[in-house]
C-alpha cells in the first residue's frame, strides 16, 4: 500500500503526510476490538493506518509536541523508547509495530 503514498524527500514528508499521521493516530485510538483496521483519507484514497505509519518510518521531521504527547499516551510503557525530541520515524516505527501486533493477535482469534 505504501506505493500509493508519496515518497519522502531526503527524509522530509509533505505536510499532508504529517496530517495523515495525526489522523492515523486518532484512528488507532478509536479502533475497537475485532474491527477491521481503520483507514484514513489521503488524496481521495482510503489508506490503512499501518501503511501511513509505515511510510513515515524514515521521516526525520520533528514531531509536534501535541502529537508526541498523543503518541506517548497510546504507547504507554513503550513510550520510554521515544526521545524527548522525537522525530516521526521513531513514533511511526513503534505505532506500526502496535498495528502489526494487534492485527496478528486478532487474526489468531
Amino acid at each position: 500500500m505504501t506505493r500509493v503514498l508519496p515518497p519522502l524527500h531526503e527524509g522530509h514528508a509533505p505536510i499532508f503526510l504529517h496530517y495523515a499521521f495525526q489522523d492515523a493516530l486518532d484512528a488507532y485510538e478509536e479502533w475497537g476490538l475485532y474491527q477491521d483496521e481503520p483507514k484514513v483519507e489521503l488524496e481521495g484514497r482510503r489508506i490503512p493506518i499501518s501503511s501511513v505509519f509505515g511510510r513515515m518510518r524514515t521521516c526525520t521531521d520533528m514531531l509536534p509536541a501535541r502529537t508526541l504527547d498523543a503518541v506517548r499516551d497510546v504507547l504507554g510503557q513503550r513510550a520510554s523508547d521515544l526521545s524527548t525530541e522525537a522525530v516521526y520515524a521513531e513514533a511511526a516505527f513503534l505505532m506500526r509495530a502496535l498495528c502489526v501486533e494487534r492485527l496478528r493477535i486478532e487474526a489468531m482469534t
